[in-house]
């Protein structure tokens, strides 16, 4: 029985204001992506094993909710939007041949293998642009993410840019196996750059590798440092990442946000599918990224169609606890009317609910219990984030309760009689 009566670990209710509130953030950051031109697209939460499969570069396996349907197939609930939005583009979209501007709301779903703390289930709030592979279609994603930050009131933060292919440029210089590619991205995506230089002093890596691999702990900051990553880039590949860079930059620019740009070139992307550019946001009063994209050239390739993308999601669980902690204020406004009605009283609070969602105005009725007081009942509106309380006594006599300040005032008698 009490298993009945809680929620599985990583997974919890919400509900009151704070739905209230979570959906009113939802709704405001919508309206964002709608601004930019990008048309909502819901994708299922239960999708085929292939979706996520290894060589997508999506989550591991064994953090995959896995379970079959009646004819055996192997189904996961999703634990990324992006590749199902992949999925849906080769085939929806598949003789479209002009960019496409997608945004989505949905669940994602994983199952940690060493949980500590985080949620297995949170909402993810994103938009991708399919079918662009420009530099400027690179600036519009930053600017769109810097954008609904700025939104919703959120001052504090910084968007961490980088280019796998500038790492990837590094690895290609050092001539790392994949064993050995896969130590140095565990080792400098905790940090270690210590590890780091005792690694590839272990596997005997060339001196120049070793000290650009020393170097990305510095490559960390704003415009300038850029020219330094383009001198200790070993090859094409990684100059060209850096020209993109300052290309993408130059035109933050012009959307006036790139004061929020800080350069990180030792990001190697949370995803195996990040292509180009990645990025994450950050802020104060959360332990994680409340922003994560990057650029995905040939992830819907995979499912079809050579379509070139870019993407990002927030984490709208991790923006609403840093949104908290930061004192920020979610606009979430206070709308029902508590309608109060004593014994007898029914068909006047009845018609009154009904004029006032004539109105468009949101009405709750309740009859008075005998053992209640009208203070219950303005704790109660407060609980719930009413805005006012109308009560009708027996007499027909009316007490109105504006709930934001606390005044009582008493108004003519509903008695229609």
């Amino acid at each position: 029985m009490k298993k009945k009566l809680h929620t599985p670990e990583g997974v919890r209710d919400i509900y009151n204001v704070e739905c209230g509130k979570k959906l009113a953030l939802e709704s405001r950051l919508k309206k964002v992506f709608h601004l930019y031109g990008y048309h909502d697209i819901q994708t299922p939460t239960i999708e085929y094993f292939d979706v996520f499969r290894e060589e997508i570069g999506t989550t591991p396996a064994n953090d995959l909710y896995k379970f079959f349907d009646k004819d055996g197939n192997t189904l996961v609930l999703r634990p990324d939007i992006t590749p199902s939005i992949a999925r849906a583009s080769a085939t929806l979209f598949k003789d479209e041949n002009l960019p496409i501007r997608l945004c989505y709301t949905g669940n994602t779903f994983v199952n940690h293998s060493s949980y500590q703390g985080r949620l297995r289930e949170t909402t993810q709030m994103g938009a991708e642009f399919v079918g662009d592979d420009s530099v400027e279609a690179d600036a519009e994603m930053l600017a769109l993410v810097i954008e609904s930050m700025l939104t919703i009131g959120l001052k504090e933060f910084q968007l961490c840019v980088g280019n796998v292919d500038f790492f990837q440029s590094l690895i290609e210089d050092a001539s790392l196996d994949e064993e050995a590619e896969e130590r140095v991205r565990e080792l400098i995506g905790n940090r270690n750059y210590f590890g780091v230089e005792e690694f590839l002093d272990s596997i005997q890596a060339k001196r120049s590798s070793k000290e650009a691999f020393s170097a990305l702990n510095e490559l960390i900051g704003g415009i300038d440092i850029l020219e330094k990553a383009e001198n200790l880039a070993p090859n094409s590949k990684g100059v060209m990442a850096i020209r993109r860079l300052e290309k993408i930059y130059h035109i933050l620019r012009y959307y006036g946000v790139e004061k929020f740009v800080t350069f990180d070139l030792s990001m190697t992307g949370t995803y195996g599918y990040y292509t180009g550019i990645v990025f994450r946001g950050y802020t104060y009063g959360t332990g994680d990224a409340v922003v994560k994209g990057g650029r995905y050239d040939h992830l819907i390739e995979k499912f079809g169609k050579k379509s070139p993308s870019i993407g990002f999601a927030i984490v709208i669980d991790e923006l609403v606890s840093a949104l908290t902690r930061q004192k920020i204020r979610i606009v979430y406004p206070r709308k029902n009317t508590i309608i109060i009605y004593a014994e007898g009283r029914q068909l006047e609070a009845i018609r009154l609910a009904k004029d006032f969602r004539r109105k468009a105005k949101n009405a709750e009725l309740l009859k008075k219990d005998e053992n209640s007081g009208l203070e219950d009942y303005i704790r109660y509106g407060n609980d719930y984030y009413a805005g006012s309380l109308v009560y009708i006594e027996e007499t027909g006599e009316v007490t109105m309760v504006n709930l934001v300040t606390g005044e009582q005032k008493i108004v003519n008698s509903t008695d229609r009689s």
